[in-house]
C-alpha cells in the first residue's frame, strides 16, 4: 500500500480540485491510501482508504514561504510534511504556495546526504508527445556548476526510472550550441558534464528547441528555468486566445471552428504539461510533489499518479545511492 500525504488546503481551487482528485485516484488503484490535512468542515469524502487529519491553519498564496512554515505549525501543508518525514506516508502532494511548499521540504522533509541543493523539476510536452524533464524550475535562483552536474544527474534516474528512457540525452540550457556560449555558469558546467560519466551529455540546447525533443533532460539555474516555464505557458495561452478570436470573428470562420473544436482540443491537451504529473523536488530525502496552484481535479490526479509510481518504482533510493552519497 502506497501512503500519499495531501495538503486539502493548498491551490487556487482548493479544496474542490484535491477531493476531486482523490477520488479519482481512489477509484483507479485500490493499493492507495490518502493522509489528508485541512479542515474538517470542508471534508466531503467518506472512503475507508482516506486518514483525515484536522488542522486549524493553511499557508496562504501570497504568504512568506519560511516565516509561514515558521509560524503557522498547524497548518496542512506543514503537516503534510511532517508525515513524510516520520515514515507516515511515503510521498507528498500539494497544490499550495510553491515558495512555501520549497521550503517546507528543504526544512522539515530535509535534503538528501551529499545534495547541495534541492531542484524543482516538471515535465514538459514536445511536439512528438516524448516530453523532456526541465530542471530547476525555480528552486534556487543562483546556482553553481556543481549544482547543476547533481540536477542532471537527479534528472538523468528520473528520466531512466519513471519515464523508461533508458539513456537519457542531457542538454544545458544556453543561448547558443557552441560550447563557448553563454555566461561564466555554462561555460563551466559545460566542461563538467562533458567529464560526467554516468550522463548522456549532449551539449548546449537553445529555448527555441525545447519543444521539438533536443533532449530528454534539460539544466539551468532555477531563475533561468522559472522564465522558461512562465514564458512558455504564456505563449501557449496567447496563442489559444488569438485563435478563439479569430475563428469566432464571422459566420464561415465559426463554422470553421465548429469542424476543428475536436482537434484544437486535442492540441491544447498536448501543451498542457499537469497531464504529466506535478513538479518534483529533487534532493530530498522524501518525495514532494507540486501541483499546479490552478489544477483541475484531472491535474491534481496525475500528481498525485506521480507520486505513486514515484514510490513504487524506488526513484528516492536509486538518488540516495547514486547522487546523494558524497557526505
Amino acid at each position: 500500500m502506497v501512503k500519499i500525504a495531501v495538503d486539502m488546503m493548498g491551490g487556487d481551487n482548493a479544496p474542490d480540485i484535491v477531493l476531486e482528485g482523490i477520488q479519482m485516484v481512489l477509484d483507479e488503484y485500490d493499493d492507495v491510501e490518502i493522509l489528508l490535512f485541512g479542515d474538517e468542515q470542508l471534508f466531503t469524502l467518506n472512503h475507508d482508504r482516506i486518514q483525515f487529519h484536522h488542522c486549524t491553519e493553511k499557508i496562504e498564496m501570497d504568504d512568506e514561504p519560511v516565516r509561514a512554515i515558521r509560524r503557522k505549525k498547524d497548518a496542512s501543508m506543514v503537516r503534510m510534511a511532517e508525515a513524510v518525514k516520520y515514515g507516515e506516508a511515503d510521498a507528498c502532494v500539494s497544490a499550495g504556495n510553491t515558495g512555501a511548499l520549497m521550503s517546507t521540504g528543504l526544512f522539515i522533509v530535509g535534503r538528501l546526504p551529499g545534495v547541495d541543493r534541492p531542484a524543482l523539476a516538471l515535465t514538459l510536452p514536445t511536439v512528438d508527445d516524448k516530453g523532456f524533464i526541465l530542471l530547476d524550475m525555480g528552486a534556487n535562483a543562483d546556482a553553481k556548476p556543481e549544482h547543476l552536474e547533481q540536477y542532471a544527474l537527479m534528472g538523468n534516474i528520473y528520466a531512466q526510472i519513471i519515464r523508461k528512457i533508458e539513456q537519457p540525452t542531457v542538454g544545458l540550457l544556453n543561448i547558443g550550441t557552441e560550447d563557448k556560449k553563454g555566461n561564466s555558469l555554462t561555460r563551466h558546467t559545460y566542461q563538467l558534464l562533458t567529464e560526467t560519466e554516468q550522463l548522456n551529455f549532449i551539449g548546449n540546447v537553445e529555448a527555441k528547441d525545447l519543444l521539438f525533443s533536443t533532449a530528454d533532460v534539460v539544466v539551468t539555474d532555477g531563475f533561468t528555468g522559472n522564465m522558461v516555464l512562465k514564458s512558455l505557458e504564456g505563449t501557449a495561452n496567447s496563442i489559444f486566445k488569438m485563435l478563439k478570436q479569430q475563428m469566432t470573428k464571422n459566420l464561415k470562420n465559426k463554422l470553421a471552428a465548429g469542424v476543428l473544436k475536436k482537434d484544437m482540443g486535442i492540441v491544447k491537451d498536448k501543451m498542457d504539461y499537469s497531464e504529466y504529473g506535478g513538479a518534483v523536488l529533487f534532493g530530498l530525502n522524501g518525495i514532494v510533489i507540486k501541483a499546479h496552484g490552478s489544477s483541475n481535479g484531472r491535474a491534481f490526479f496525475n500528481a498525485l499518479r506521480q507520486a505513486k509510481e514515484t514510490v513504487e518504482m524506488n526513484v528516492l533510493e536509486t538518488m540516495k545511492r547514486e547522487v546523494g552519497h558524497n557526505d
